[in-house]
């Protein structure tokens, strides 16, 4: 194994490993400290750390109830080992450091909502708007293997308004930019699809066309 590699495999190992460990610590120090709906302000009331649960895809999107999460869990499992397998395969490719990063960042991701996912039901009591939950309590946790909730906490209202009345269809309704509330995987994954559609756009060597050898004079002579 060249120098080049080892570096790039460590790298990779450490990047995804310092992710999946902020985005685990955050998690649990989110939920053992704040009941659903309680957080702090950040920066003004415009950046807040705001805990909610979601039983679905990234930015707390649903999808399909008991049998859709459960879907979800085993393919988050089935897309992490495949991404780890493609990573191996282009680190011995000794491959470019933007792939591996990018794709490093969408394995980390994956990996810390699959534990949310795989784990937080058996290991935590049920968060409530009026009760913060336990790790590892001495009664009943809340959910069952691959059955856990996902933790977000990062939450951006940039700005809000209501729309004028006049206004077919939204008239009178409030909104809100940005009203999605992610974590630091959900924030990785999307990292690690931005940068690897960089690399794709521009660090993807082009085909080159075969060089053609220039007939001579001699051989155009002989051919006529």
């Amino acid at each position: 194994m060249s120098k080049s590699v080892r570096n790039k495999a460590l790298i990779c190992a450490v990047l995804a490993l310092a992710v999946l460990v902020a985005d685990q610590w955050l998690k649990i120090w989110i939920k053992t400290t704040f009941p659903i709906g309680g957080g702090v302000d950040l920066i003004g009331d415009w950046c807040k750390l705001y805990f909610v649960e979601n039983e679905g895809m990234a930015f707390g999107m649903a999808f399909g109830g008991d049998i859709g999460k459960l879907i979800l869990s085993l393919f988050r499992i089935v897309a992490s080992v495949a991404i780890a397998f493609f990573i191996v395969k282009q680190i011995k490719r000794d491959s470019r450091y933007t792939l591996l990063i990018s794709m490093s960042l969408i394995l980390a991701g994956a990996l810390g909502n699959v534990i949310d996912c795989c784990f937080y039901g058996l290991v935590f009591d049920e968060s409530t708007h009026f009760q913060v939950a336990t790790m590892f309590p001495d009664g009943a946790t809340y959910g069952r293997f691959l059955h856990g909730k996902v933790v977000d906490m990062f939450y951006f209202p940039i700005c809000e308004w209501t729309w004028p009345l006049w206004m077919p269809v939204v008239g009178g309704n409030h909104a809100e930019f940005f009203n999605a509330i992610f974590n630091v995987a959900d924030a990785a994954v999307c990292s690690g699809v931005a940068l690897l559609i960089i690399d794709q756009l521009f660090f993807t060597p082009s085909k080159k066309e075969t060089p053609t050898e220039p007939i001579s004079e001699e051989n155009s002579s002989s051919q006529s």
